[in-house]
């Protein structure tokens, strides 16, 4: 099978856009902000945001960071391995 080479490459944690990441971090980083902050007010049924927002970051703060990351440089760059070494290059527009 070989790969198409005008689709984007992503990786694991990758959204399809970058707007649709940036929301997923914002509804993420908010929820998770939002279950302390509203500890005070709201008693412990505030920790119930804090699975919706691990559930939108995907699992933590760091995989979202690594899906931003892998979201931007989707189809930017190609690697191509030849005799065991490996090259990163920027993909031809």
């Amino acid at each position: 099978m070989t790969a198409d080479p005008t689709t984007r490459a992503r990786g694991g944690f990758a959204s399809a856009s970058v707007p649709r990441h940036l929301a997923r971090g914002a509804l993420g980083f908010g929820a998770l902000a939002g279950s302390l902050a509203l500890l005070p007010f709201v008693g412990p049924a505030s920790l119930l945001l804090a699975p919706v927002g691990l559930v939108a970051l995907r699992g933590c703060p760091m995989c979202w960071a690594i899906g931003l990351a892998e979201t931007v440089s989707a189809g930017r760059l190609r690697r191509s391995c030849t005799d065991g070494r490996c090259e990163l290059t920027r993909a031809e527009t």
